[in-house]
């Protein structure tokens, strides 16, 4: 240790280096970005497939299958999703967290390229993909409206200026429309005028496709200059398509025009938005991994004007949804925790130092450990967030701790009569060895955090490598800055008479260790009683750990709420429209909810509608959004026909399925009919179950359904095949598109559909012709004849099989552990096949992972701990005295949580692996004097009860320094206060029960072991039980030499 020694003399090199770290550290600080939490990338590629007219069956078996047993071959595919429903296949591939998303993208694009030559050869284009991030929520909303403009013009504003411009601003990612109404010309035919020309749907489509082409034509070189060719082969206006040639009859010209309506629309007239009564476009903004998510936005709203300024004057643009306003919050509000818990934790150390440069000294350590820990905060591209804050804000109780080591023996020196400098280096050299021994044994306590798997391993990464730094730079600083100021800023004032203030302090103190004093003499004498104590804490804990109800996070309050408003299966767009805007008409008259808006598709199917509230600041509304949801439950039933379930939106979002309510439970069976069947008896079952609510599926297998049963002897007689009827039910209702208009900035699709007036009863299918093999035209219901059914509109599968998935919510007081075990126990009643398969999905998945890590956790933490300490210590007994303090510990912290009526979360569990590093600080405490005594010829009896008198004050501060840090995180109110509140509450727990049980415990337990290692019986003469030291008598410094055997 003489290289840390030598480095006291260098004040100047030292101040210097702490000055740059504080500069760099400062810089750094404002160049993290700020997130609600740390970025955690889910790879998720997303396959969409389109065939516009196919039912969900057909989507289901021909499409959705030969893709999904493609994607089957790609590796480390963690799930495989897909919702098949009319037109539209959608799969989700999640792939584990250690797959690399760019190389996953070129094996989806394989299998895609092998799937193709499977699929329906009427697919006008091939399945596309694109790299999602489920975790990565919305951060802005902007809504385009206009008093005069269609939709379709605001979709191309938006699309080509809006978005465009968007995408260029560093820090956007991805780009979303809702409500999306992109431009097209639709074609809508008269069947009457068509059968009266003899001509047919096919024949529209065949004349269309080859009159509106864009091939390349060449060019020509002559011997001076070249001339490139072109030609007028593109129809671009509805007039142009109208003047198309069809036909001739009897030598007349039959025009487009003549056959029905040639319009401009929207390629997709059953998608929907709207805001504040008005049909809107919705464009939702992402943000990219790594970027200040608030400079982001900062950014759009400043650009925002002028970007709008490109737009005409009757087009508005609006801001309605900004994710930043509670993060930001959020942030503040942990910011001003922590910036309390460095108060706090000044105030403790000056109430026992009683000395304002000495408690300068120590308190330095807290800004310079701040500042480092943002150093390599910034290397590792981390960002300030609410877990990464709330890390540094625990911190803070403990980071002192090395620094009041080193100063209060280099203060014994003092005292000593050594000089300031001959006191900083002999009082440094006998407790280095200790410092590092302390952090290094702290820090173990991580390894498992930091090793730790699944998402919340990576989660919690962050909160732990920040806590470890900051631990890791304290030392750092403890053992060079702390030094150095000491022998230049201590002064030992022997004889100086002392205030009133800290005479008061110390006669508290002093009376407090008396008091300590004689109830230990107390326990000392009553062992075998203080043991079965310790013991039955242990059981209780063991005991308490299985009882107490278990959650996988806190609910949040975002000021955010989503919902899907959901319908009869064969409602109509236009009513769905109307029902939904009731909904969020309702839904805006809350006085909690600054604004409300929705969009119906491109989801699924035309029955399902998403709802997005904006609550008022936290400041503005006194209700959570729990609450909110309760209130409005009541007036949203009352809309007939159509039901909203309403849920708050969370920072952390698990699972490739979107559900109605936040838990899902999804059952698999090869046999389809088998599935629905028990899928409906447990989803009856599980809708009488106290544990859980909005018990709902996704299955909608009841929308009627017309099957046109071909009469083939008929067809094949009149020559009538299969295609050709297929076709001209496609042509009808299919929403076919035949060709593409290719333009500067877009490409528009050509819609080719009966006229809407024909598209409102089966009675149309009367007006419909065929042509035959001989170019006659057959009436359609003479080869075929109508059956009406019902049928799937969604078919779900998950990992190739049809699935069901059953989402509900948490009945009021009730926690996820207890739903979870409601749920299996149900499955099991209802006795459903073994070839059904039940499991949980998203987030309560990722709480069965979580919760069957818990106990592994702990017990990796308290191993690796006893390790540390095993080598530290060159023996296996002692560390078992400092670990024996840990199930107090726990206790106290399950029976905090408990008596706060919170759930043993991902939060709380944290809280009680940081206390096994808190607790065992103060066994080490007075283990090591223990030990040091004994050297001196101390019985063992002697000795501990020596170190406990003398090592009580820095027990007690310590402690207090690690409680009131937690404190402001357990008692805290405000933006994101639910994830701090566990956290918080099981420290302040912990550190309560055990400081007042290990006070006691920790030395009997320790002369238990001495006199197993020694095999004689405990001593308890009164001789050996010296008095406690009178006032006068009690020493100041707060830690002796500590040494290790």
């Amino acid at each position: 240790m003489n290289g840390l020694t030598g480095l006291i003399r260098r004040r100047v090199g030292l101040g210097l280096l702490a000055l740059g770290v504080m500069l760099l550290g400062t810089f750094a600080y404002f160049q993290l970005p700020v997130a609600a939490l740390p970025t955690v990338d889910f790879p998720t590629i997303q396959i969409t497939a389109k065939l516009s007219g196919a039912s969900a069956e057909t989507m289901a078996t021909s499409v959705a299958t030969p893709l999904e047993r493609a994607l089957s071959s790609v590796p480390q595919v963690a799930s495989m999703n897909s919702t098949s429903a009319a037109g539209k296949t959608q799969i989700a591939l999640q792939f584990d967290l250690s797959r690399d998303i760019d190389s996953a993208a070129q094996d989806v694009q394989a299998a895609i390229n092998t799937a193709i030559p499977n699929l329906p050869k009427t697919m006008t284009s091939a399945p596309t993909f694109r790299e999602v991030n489920p975790a990565e929520a919305t951060v802005l909303s902007l809504a385009l409206t206009s008093p005069t403009r269609t939709l379709p013009e605001l979709n191309r504003y938006a699309d080509n200026y809006l978005a465009q411009q968007l995408s260029q601003i560093p820090g956007v990612g991805q780009v979303d429309f809702h409500g999306e109404q992109k431009p097209a010309v639709r074609i809508q035919i008269d069947p009457d005028a068509l059968a009266a020309r003899e001509l047919t749907l096919e024949d529209i489509r065949r004349v269309i496709n080859v009159s509106t082409q864009a091939p390349p034509k060449g060019r020509l070189d002559g011997e001076w200059r070249s001339v490139t060719l072109d030609t007028t082969d593109q129809l671009l206006t509805p007039q142009q398509y109208r003047d198309q040639v069809i036909a001739y009859r009897n030598g007349v010209p039959i025009k487009l025009g003549d056959l029905g309506k040639v319009i401009e629309g929207a390629e997709d007239v059953q998608q929907a938005a709207g805001i504040d009564g008005q049909p809107t476009i919705i464009v939702d903004i992402h943000k990219q991994p790594g970027f200040n998510v608030l400079e982001t936005i900062a950014t759009i709203k400043a650009k925002l004007p002028a970007m709008t300024a490109s737009l005409p004057r009757d087009v508005q643009v609006q801001v309605i949804g900004d994710r930043t306003q509670t993060i930001e919050a959020s942030v503040d509000d942990v910011q001003f925790t922590l910036v309390l818990s460095i108060v706090l934790v000044v105030i403790v150390i000056f109430l026992f130092l009683q000395n304002a440069t000495a408690t300068l000294i120590p308190t330095l350590t807290i800004p310079l450990s701040l500042v480092g820990t943002f150093i390599v905060m910034y290397g590792l591209d981390y960002s300030l967030d609410n877990l990464s804050l709330m890390g540094l804000a625990i911190a803070v109780g403990f980071v002192v701790d090395d620094a009041i080591v080193v100063m209060e023996n280099i203060v014994r020196h003092l005292e000593m009569g050594k000089s300031r400098l001959q006191a900083a280096a002999d009082g440094l050299r006998e407790v280095a060895f200790t410092i590092i021994s302390m952090t290094i044994s702290l820090i173990a306590v991580f390894l498992p955090l930091l090793l730790m798997g699944g998402i919340v391993g990576r989660l919690m990464r962050e909160f732990a490598v920040t806590v470890s730094v900051a631990i890791l730079v304290s030392c750092l600083v403890s053992l060079t800055i702390t030094p150095m100021l000491c022998a230049w800023l201590l002064k030992h004032e022997a004889g100086t008479p002392a205030g009133p203030f800290v005479r008061g302090c110390e006669y508290v103190l002093t009376s407090l260790q008396r008091g300590y004093g004689r109830t230990l003499d107390w326990v000392l004498g009553h062992q075998r009683l203080t043991l079965a104590v310790a013991m039955a804490t242990f059981v209780a804990t063991a005991v308490l750990y299985l009882q107490i109800p278990k959650g996988f996070f806190p609910q949040q309050d975002t000021g955010l709420i989503q919902g899907v408003a959901e319908a009869a299966a064969d409602i109509s767009p236009r009513a769905m429209r109307d029902k939904v805007a009731q909904l969020v008409d309702i839904v805006s008259q809350d006085p909690a909810v600054a604004k409300a808006y929705f969009w119906i598709g491109p989801s699924p199917t035309i029955s399902q509608g998403r709802v997005i509230v904006n609550l008022k600041p936290f400041s503005e509304r006194s209700e959570s959004a729990q609450q909110v949801i309760a209130r409005l439950q009541q007036p949203l039933e009352r809309v007939p026909g159509i039901r909203l379930f309403l849920s708050p939106i969370q920072d952390i979002q698990l699972g490739g399925r979107v559900s109605k309510t936040q838990y899902q439970y999804t059952l698999q069976d090869p046999d389809s009919a088998q599935l629905s069947h028990w899928s409906t008896i447990l989803l009856a079952k599980l809708k009488t179950l106290p544990q859980v609510q909005h018990v709902t599926s996704d299955q909608q297998s009841s929308a009627p359904q017309a099957t046109l049963v071909i009469d083939r002897a008929t067809a094949a007689r009149l020559g009538v095949t299969v295609q050709a009827i297929d076709d001209v039910l496609y042509d009808a209702f299919g929403q076919r598109q035949i060709a593409t208009m290719f333009t500067q900035l877009d490409q528009n699709h050509v819609i080719l559909e009966l006229d809407p007036r024909w598209q409102l009863s089966l009675e149309s299918l009367r007006h419909l012709y065929v042509r035959a093999d001989n170019g006659r035209l057959v009436p359609l219901n003479l080869v075929a004849s109508v059956r009406q059914e019902l049928a799937p509109i969604i078919i779900n599968h998950q990992g190739a099989f049809p699935a069901i998935t059953l989402s509900f919510d948490l009945a009021p007081g009730q926690a996820l552990s207890d739903a979870v075990d409601a749920i299996q126990r149900a499955a099991l009643e209802v006795g459903m096949p073994d070839s059904l398969i039940g499991s949980f999905q998203g987030t309560a998945q990722a709480f069965q992972e979580s919760l069957k890590s818990q106990p592994w956790l702990i017990l990796a933490a308290i191993l690796t701990v006893y390790i540390v300490l095993g080598v530290l210590y060159e023996s296996a007994i002692h560390p078992l005295t400092i670990i024996s303090t840990l199930p107090s510990a726990g206790f106290g912290a399950l029976l905090a949580l408990l008596a706060a009526r919170l759930d043993l979360s991902v939060l709380g569990m944290i809280g009680i692996i940081l206390l096994i590093g808190i607790v065992k600080k103060n066994a080490i405490m007075i283990v090591d004097f223990t030990l040091d005594a004994q050297k001196q010829g101390l019985s063992a009896h002697e000795a501990v009860r020596e170190a406990c008198l003398l090592r009580l004050r820095p027990i007690l501060m310590t402690s207090l320094a690690a409680l009131l840090g937690a404190i402001p995180l357990a008692f805290g109110h405000g933006a994101g206060s639910e994830l701090r509140q566990p956290l918080g509450i099981a420290i302040v727990g912990g550190l309560a029960f055990s400081q007042l049980l290990t006070l006691y415990t920790t030395p009997v337990t320790y002369l238990w072991f001495e006199r197993r290692r020694r095999a004689q019986p405990a001593s308890h003469t009164p001789s050996q039980i010296r008095p406690v030291p009178a006032p006068g008598d009690v020493t100041l410094d707060l830690q002796a030499p500590m040494t290790r055997r």
